[in-house]
């Protein structure tokens, strides 16, 4: 197949099997969903009743208080006392294989052509790392919550596009699920999509 290169005549040839794939909206719901739990620290941690400090004294004795008989003043249910069912430090991680992943992408790349969101152009650069002047070239192509696909990490444009909260960009090589879906419109170099079929191979 073919798609059409914005801000030029021709046209570029990409693989059928990369940009024309079926959508398998399970899949992608769960590489999607892995990609997400892969990036929780999973670090909270609580105390139990056996690892707050103090409490080793009866406060009071069994009997003869009018109080409830109690055999710790650490006990979960005492102020300052232990959490009955404590959290622990944990790995929210899941196993997503090679071939999942790629097929993820693939689907979500074919998606976006589908739906005429896939916007490829022959190169994009800012001269000077302003973020007027990245919005000019944005407007000029109809572009506003947009993730930017290049080839390689360009420091101008990067420092043009970290202040724009619906703009994201990112060098071909560290796609991935959760900023294809984030995104209204992508918009992709021809050296960026040639890499992004490399990867996906």
């Amino acid at each position: 197949m073919k798609l059409k290169v914005a801000n030029g005549g021709a046209e570029l040839a990409v693989s059928d099997e990369n940009f024309g794939h079926v959508y398998n909206q399970s899949l992608v719901f769960q590489v999607v969903n892995a990609y997400l739990a892969g990036g929780r620290a999973g670090t909270k941690a609580q105390k139990t009743r056996a690892e707050v400090r103090g409490g080793g004294r009866k406060p009071h004795a069994q009997k003869g208080t009018g109080s409830a008989r109690a055999g710790s003043i650490r006990s979960p249910i005492w102020v300052g006392g232990g959490r009955t069912f404590a959290a622990q430090p944990r790995d929210f991680t899941q196993k997503v294989n090679r071939k999942m992943y790629r097929g993820a992408i693939r689907s979500m790349l074919s998606e976006l052509v589908r739906q005429d969101r896939l916007v490829v152009t022959t190169s994009f650069a800012v001269d000077q790392p302003r973020t007027k002047l990245l919005l000019a070239q944005l407007k000029s192509l109809a572009l506003e919550d947009v993730l930017i696909i290049v080839e390689a990490a360009d420091e101008k444009l990067t420092l043009a596009a970290r202040n724009l909260p619906h703009v994201e960009l990112l060098a071909a090589a560290a796609i991935n699920p959760v900023s294809l879906a984030r995104h209204d419109k992508v918009l992709a170099t021809v050296g960026a999509v040639k890499l992004l079929e490399e990867r996906l191979q």
